[in-house]
């Protein structure tokens, strides 16, 4: 009985040690994105755009109303 305990851990322990020494397969780095992935990005980021210059014009409207505001209390 010890004998079969003996043997189970040497393949056990063997099994582990061979296991390990796998190293997974590098990520390829001349991988084109996928062409939907590409469409769901841009459908994303053209109203984040738009809200990005929205933002822009609406301070710029609000320093141009708050410098005639100055210039009118003057």
């Amino acid at each position: 009985m010890n004998l079969r305990r003996i043997a189970t851990l040497g393949w056990l322990a063997l099994l582990c040690a061979g296991l390990s020494a796998c190293k997974p397969a590098p990520a390829p780095t001349e991988q084109k994105p996928d062409p939907k992935a590409t469409e769901l990005r841009q459908a994303i980021q053209q109203p984040l755009d738009r809200a990005r210059a929205a933002e822009q014009a609406t301070q710029q409207a609000a320093d141009r109303q708050k410098a005639a505001m100055e210039e009118s209390e003057k």
